[in-house]
């Protein structure tokens, strides 16, 4: 079965005068309009393809890649609006994702961005939008544990940090005085899970733990001083902050870079820069 608002792998089946259609192994088709094929593309050839309902409810598929598919959660900028929803840009040319007013949460302007959950409707098959995460996102069951590398999407900030979404299916924060970098609303990133509380708390960072974190502060180290030349203009008294806006990281981390750097004898640390031990 061909489920709209997914990538399918399809074989090219047969060529017509609006484009290919494309099958997969059950022999379903779906059509490729012309303003997709190019040259290159043959009977038997296998394309990776996004498949939508089109404005007359018929399943196309399209090269264009999406800014989510069904089963992910995304934030979404609503470009219209009718009696009977919303419209939303999804990154398709020819096609809006439509917000029911049922799936709707106080309503909605056009301009504004909102988190919405995509999903393929039950009765009519289209991928449609909702802004009603209880059901889909809860702690009720922790899908992760301590560790664990994740995905996790930016849905609110407060002033300790972000309220982010993990996998897809839990709530955790990601804390501000462990984040270097900009951090928006509706940003996708890669974390990793710091604890999961008795009362079902996640707390995620956006670098590696432990060893880890370390191991890599020390490759990323070592990779400046030698981009500065042999020196790195950081050392054991540079200030937190000067250490977190050049390197992203934070200073007890980069002082126990310096520490594993120097007992394997590679540099040698001064009170305002890191250079290689051989350097004078």
């Amino acid at each position: 079965m061909i489920n709209a608002g997914q990538f399918h792998d399809l074989t090219v089946n047969r060529i017509s005068a609006f484009g290919l259609f494309l099958a997969n192994n059950e022999g379903d088709e779906v059509l490729l309009p012309n303003r997709y094929v190019s040259m290159a593309d043959h009977p038997g050839d296998t394309l990776r393809v996004f498949v939508y309902h089109d404005s007359e409810d018929r399943l196309v598929a399209t090269k264009e890649t999406p800014l989510a598919t069904t089963g992910q959660i995304a934030y979404l900028r609503v470009v219209d609006k009718s009696p009977h929803g919303a419209f939303l840009d999804w990154g398709l040319e020819a096609k809006h994702l439509f917000l029911p007013n049922r799936n709707q949460q106080g309503g909605v302007v056009v301009g504004h961005k909102y988190l919405v959950y995509l999903y393929e409707d039950s009765i009519t098959g289209r991928a449609v939008a909702s802004m009603k995460l209880r059901s889909m996102v809860n702690n009720d069951e922790i899908v992760v544990e301590p560790g664990r590398k994740v995905s996790i999407v930016v849905a609110s900030e407060s002033e300790i940090g972000w309220r982010v979404i993990v996998e897809g299916r839990n709530w955790g924060m990601l804390y501000r005085n462990q984040v270097y970098d900009a951090v928006h609303i509706g940003d996708r990133l890669e974390g990793f899970v710091r604890r999961v509380t008795d009362d079902g708390r996640i707390d995620v960072a956006i670098q590696k733990q432990g060893y880890d974190e370390v191991k890599d502060a020390a490759e990323r180290v070592l990779a400046l001083v030698k981009e500065g030349g042999g020196v790195l203009e950081l050392g054991d008294k540079s200030s937190p902050e000067e250490v977190g806006l050049r390197l992203a990281m934070s200073k007890k981390v980069f002082k126990r870079a310096l520490g594993t750097l120097m007992k394997s004898g590679v540099v040698e640390v001064g009170e305002f820069e890191t250079r290689f031990a051989n350097e004078k």
